[in-house]
């Protein structure tokens, strides 16, 4: 019977051991150079999302499930490097259908008088070893304001049909105040109904498409 446990449980060691070699090996990932020029944000495969407090004790998350993008790299030197992002604000999407339509009002985003809300990059700093800030214009309900954006980036790699891409994974927090979203009040307990800072969480994917063929 002891020998049957031992028997067992080197078996489950090694198992357990051999998951973890696998589990290395796929994650030792090489990266190639990201090329300079044009890159699109590719949608399918991209997160615009935002977190607000609810009662000052919960968050709700949510995103905008329309929108478009470029990225104009510079591969000699990233700061020189552009983005630009669009969303409709029609797409919001918190789960919720009641809620989402109540953001889409003059209460808040007022989808009707503006559609849209737009992201214009002015210009990137260098932090650090893959550690960046892109600055940038933020509108939003017709109010520009400047926002930073701390963000990474990842690959790039070439996908099954010879696309370029890389990933960029950035994060921030702004003041809805700021952009005139003033719907809420304050509780019994001093806090806020609705919460004033907002987190933002990009997660891009950008392609750029691979060279056509010569004619023949």
């Amino acid at each position: 019977m002891r020998r049957k446990t031992f028997v067992i449980v080197v078996t489950v060691c090694i198992s357990m051991m051999a998951t973890a070699l696998a589990t290395a090996q796929t994650t030792n990932v090489k990266f190639a150079p990201i090329p300079a020029g044009e890159f699109r944000i590719d949608t399918a495969h991209s997160v615009l999302a935002f977190a607000i407090k609810h009662n000052e004790i919960a968050l709700v998350r949510g995103r905008f499930r329309d929108f478009s993008g470029k990225i104009n790299y510079d591969d000699k030197d990233i700061t020189k490097s552009s983005v630009e992002i669009t969303a409709k604000i029609e797409s919001i999407n918190t789960g919720v259908d009641r809620r989402d339509a109540h953001l889409r009002t003059a209460d808040f985003f007022d989808a009707a008088t503006y559609p849209e809300m737009t992201f214009k990059s002015t210009r990137v700093e260098r932090k650090g070893d893959n550690q960046y800030v892109l600055h940038g214009d933020l509108t939003l309900r017709g109010i520009t304001k400047p926002v930073a954006i701390p963000f990474t980036v990842a690959g790039a790699i070439k996908d099954g049909q010879g696309n370029t891409r890389f990933g960029v994974a950035g994060q921030t927090t702004i003041n809805r105040r700021v952009f005139g979203f003033t719907w809420g009040k304050t509780m019994e307990n001093g806090g806020l109904d609705v919460g004033n800072e907002v987190m933002i969480d990009l997660q891009l994917e950008a392609v750029k498409p691979a060279p056509k063929p010569p004619a023949s």
